[in-house]
């Protein structure tokens, strides 16, 4: 019965990504704020259908947390859900992403229009110029900029494998706060592969980190409060997974 759920909800993830792309296509030609929303309203499709056939509950706590205007969201990174979340609870996100998104159809068209910051994942020196550059653009519109820490998707209970040249290079040129977004959301929905388990999937926004720490001091501290929180909700999702499982 999993493994049947699961494959209704890829067709539901995409079907709707499809629909969604197709409808929202006027918003193309309208203010960027505008197809914004309109990704978010697709965020929200998707955890309407985590609920009703995967039997997959998701809350966000923490939104008190969120500053007003720019900032730096540093969020553990388990699957794809994690790359929508923002446009639930940011008002305008600039997602720092693989540049190879931008070739995929409706992704791309909508990364192009919202003005997300693409990336070369081989990284250069070049690479991480162009991402500061994209980045001080974006926060002159007050806009939050996303970023993953670990640089790609990790599978629950794995070593940290935080990548600080992008996080630490960021918090040096804009010197922002830096909201940590713990979540357990791997133990749902795995980084690849189809399969879909029954349970609760959390993201907790924490507390800023002040802006103005250097790299040695920085990278401990976020990876520290990163990896606790997530932890602690991957026993709390562990619990009611093991509940819905029977």
């Amino acid at each position: 019965m999993t493994a049947l759920r699961s494959y209704l909800f890829v067709a539901w993830l995409y079907g709707w990504m499809a629909i969604c792309g197709i409808l929202y296509l006027p918003t193309l030609f309208l203010p960027r704020i505008v197809a914004q929303r309109a990704i978010g309203i697709y965020a929200q499709i998707i955890r309407v259908g985590l609920k009703l056939i995967c039997n997959i509950d998701t809350e966000i706590r923490g939104r008190e947390h969120i500053p007003q205007g720019a900032f730096l969201y540093a969020g553990k990174h388990h699957c794809m859900l994690d790359i929508f979340i923002p446009f639930i609870v940011c008002r305008d996100p600039a997602i720092v992403l693989k540049r190879e998104l931008l070739f995929y159809p409706f992704l791309g068209w909508y990364a192009l229009k919202t003005h997300m910051i693409p990336i070369d994942r081989a990284g250069t020196s070049k690479t991480l110029k162009g991402m500061i550059a994209s980045a001080k653009q974006r926060v002159a519109k007050d806009r939050p900029v996303v970023i993953f820490p670990e640089g790609t998707r990790t599978a629950p209970y794995s070593a940290p494998a935080y990548q600080p040249a992008g996080i630490s290079a960021l918090n040096k040129a804009l010197d922002l706060p830096i909201v940590p977004v713990a979540t357990n959301a791997g133990l749902c929905w795995p980084g690849r592969g189809t399969r879909r388990t029954p349970g609760k999937i959390i993201y907790e926004i924490l507390p800023a980190i002040p802006p103005g720490l250097d790299r040695k001091a920085l990278m401990p501290r976020l990876e520290e409060v990163l990896e606790t929180a997530s932890n602690r909700l991957l026993e709390e999702g562990a619990a009611a997974q093991k509940e819905k499982l029977g």
